[in-house]
């Protein structure tokens, strides 16, 4: 059985997720490891709707607000290289990234 670093990233930035995701592709493939992705994940959407007026009072007006969270998928297989490189890839602050490990059959 191998085992896989499943890498998760989120960002409210489709530039640096993009970004992100092409570094840690890059980095994988240099060092000879099999990789898979940056596969796109469904992008959430929150929605924040406010009065414009203050105090309640006047004309029934609202703002809407939207945010979107762009997601992407990485798995990479486990490399203790590949993880000591990854820890050297600079991630901006607008991407947050989470890795798990899970063990595949081959």
């Amino acid at each position: 059985m191998d085992q896989i670093a499943r890498i998760k990233l989120t960002s409210s930035s489709l530039e640096d997720i993009e970004n992100v995701s092409k570094a840690i592709r890059e980095m994988a493939e240099k060092i000879g490891v099999k990789v898979s992705g940056p596969i796109p994940l469904p992008t959430k959407r929150l929605l924040v709707v406010v009065r414009k007026a203050p105090s309640g009072e006047g004309t029934h007006t609202y703002d809407k607000w939207e945010l979107r969270l762009h997601r992407r998928l990485i798995e990479i297989a486990y490399n203790e290289r590949v993880m000591a490189q990854l820890t050297k890839i600079n991630f901006p602050p607008t991407v947050n990234i989470e890795i798990g490990f899970r063990f595949r059959r081959s």
